[in-house]
């Protein structure tokens, strides 16, 4: 399985902003547990045709955080065809909400450091 996986380089840009106006969720998981991992996680990371939240290229793992404007019918099945296609290419995915990291912050801490120790 290759380690370093194709983007549509026009995401560049994107991700760029992204990283520089995270949402306050992102903030949290991100100052508060995954950047002290010893596993390297990079925010706003382009992958294929989507920018993943959080990547772990060692593990092969994209977290997700998901917002209100993830949740009607739209964008769930484009967040199921997004997840296929990245699954597709090798890569766990896992999600959580807005309101889980922000409200259940050791929980969602706990599912991460479960899902870095389980091996695909």
């Amino acid at each position: 399985m290759p380690g370093w996986i194709p983007y549509r380089t026009t995401l560049k840009r994107r991700a760029q902003a992204l990283r520089r106006d995270p949402t306050p969720a992102e903030k949290k998981l991100w100052f508060e547990f995954l950047r002290d991992l010893p596993q390297k996680f990079t925010r706003q990371k382009p992958l294929g045709c989507y920018v993943a939240d959080f990547y772990c290229s060692s593990e092969r793992l994209v977290i997700e955080l998901d917002g209100d404007s993830h949740f009607n019918d739209a964008a769930e099945r484009y967040d199921q065809r997004r997840t296929a296609a990245l699954q597709y290419t090798g890569l766990r995915v896992i999600r959580f909400t807005n309101l889980e990291v922000l409200e259940g912050f050791e929980g969602v801490c706990a599912a991460i450091s479960a899902a870095l120790v389980r091996k695909p």
